[in-house]
Formats: C-alpha cells, sequence, structure tokens
C-alpha cells in the first residue's frame, strides 16, 4: 500500500478538526436499553469488524453483525479511523435498530486533533457513542488509585480530554473518551458498570466474535 503524502495527510488532519467541532458532550436522554461494542481486527489487505448488540441489564449478546472490507490507507498514527471506520460502518449498517449507547476499541476525544475513530464513528452516525482504549494516544495523567473504579483526568495542552480508570483492582487503567453525544461522567460510569473483566463488555465480547470471524476467514481461504 502506497504511503500517504503529507498534503494528504494535512487535508485529512482537518477533516478531523472539522468532526471534532461537530461532537456533542451532553447527558444521555434517557439510560439505554441496548448496548454495542464495536472492534476491528486486520487480515491481510482486509478489515474485519464486528458490532455486538448487549441487553444493558443482563450484559447478554443478543446479536452479532460482522464486515469485511479491503483496506485502502495504511497504518498512520493519529489517522487510525481512515483505516478502520468503513468496517466498523460496514457492521453497523447490518444491524436491524440502531443501538442505544455504542463503546468503540479505541480513541475518542483523547486525540491529538480530539477526533478518534470513536468521534468519528459517533458523529457520522449520530450516536451516543464512547471510546475506550487499552493505551494511552495523548496527554498525561497523574497516577490513580489500585483499586476499582479509581480515576484521573487523562490532560492534553491543559484540556480534560478524557479519563484513566482502573476498572478491575490491580489491572491497568484503560482511557475513556467522549466519542459523542454523551458527557465524560456518564462514559466513565458505564465503562465501570459494565466492565467485568478490565474491558467493558461491549468491547470484550466484539473483539471476541471479531476473533471467530478472522479464524473462520482464514478456515475458508486456500
Amino acid at each position: 500500500m502506497a504511503a500517504v503524502s503529507p498534503e494528504t495527510l494535512e487535508t485529512l488532519a482537518a477533516q478531523q478538526r472539522a468532526l471534532a467541532q461537530r461532537v456533542l458532550e451532553c447527558p444521555l436522554p434517557k439510560p439505554p436499553q441496548w448496548l454495542a461494542g464495536a472492534d476491528v481486527h486486520l487480515l491481510g489487505n482486509q478489515a474485519v469488524a464486528v458490532v455486538v448488540i448487549l441487553d444493558a441489564a443482563t450484559l447478554a449478546v443478543h446479536d452479532v453483525c460482522t464486515a469485511t472490507v479491503d483496506i485502502t490507507f495504511p497504518y498512520v498514527p493519529g489517522f487510525l479511523s481512515f483505516r478502520e471506520a468503513p468496517a466498523v460502518l460496514a457492521a453497523l449498517a447490518k444491524l436491524s435498530q440502531p443501538p442505544e449507547l455504542l463503546f468503540i476499541d479505541g480513541q475518542g476525544k483523547a486525540h491529538p486533533r480530539r477526533c478518534g475513530l470513536a468521534c468519528h464513528i459517533g458523529v457520522t452516525c449520530d450516536l451516543p457513542t464512547i471510546g475506550v482504549a487499552k493505551s494511552k494516544l495523548c496527554g498525561v495523567y497523574h497516577e490513580l488509585g489500585n483499586d476499582a473504579g479509581a480515576t484521573a483526568p487523562l490532560i492534553d495542552h491543559g484540556e480534560v480530554v478524557g479519563m484513566a480508570v482502573r476498572t478491575r483492582t490491580g489491572v491497568a487503567p484503560v482511557f475513556v473518551s467522549v466519542g459523542h453525544r454523551i458527557t465524560l461522567g456518564e462514559a466513565v460510569d458505564w465503562v465501570l458498570r459494565t466492565a467485568r473483566y478490565r474491558i467493558p463488555e461491549p468491547t470484550r465480547q466484539a473483539h471476541r466474535y471479531a476473533q471467530q470471524a478472522v479464524a473462520a476467514f482464514r478456515a475458508q481461504s486456500p
């Protein structure tokens, strides 16, 4: 896959900044009944995306949709959404109805231009969306307590862009940020209430089904 020119990257960065201006931080209109988690696995020159639907009360999986699309954009730090968003959008389009809250395995506003994958998807679909990343892309945070529920603001250039959250006692934190149409406090609360393990259940289940989809795809390949 050809390298991306500096001029193209600047154009895409401008698109990210424009999308970031459309991100809304506002309370959820009501407690969601149906949650969704999205995850993407790369397989050669294809991206395999899985979206799972869970009952918010029980965290039981009710639906799974998978989409496989050709990768048209190379890996460039800070521009992951242009590589993975098409697959996630294709999987979301297969759902019988949109979820009331979407968890994305990636950054939301905790991004140098305040537009990670969760913002890109959230704004494009106009869905309440949370970014839950396993590693930090930007910003700094003070050490947080070791107990489950401990948090510390993630600060980039003087702005709180997310929260480091320890979901389980003694495990490494995850990095939670607003994707769209939710407050940071609500995002942290929903991550904690759905985290049976380090990763909240919506994205953990999406990751599990994505692994299964990739394994099935490999088994069918000649």
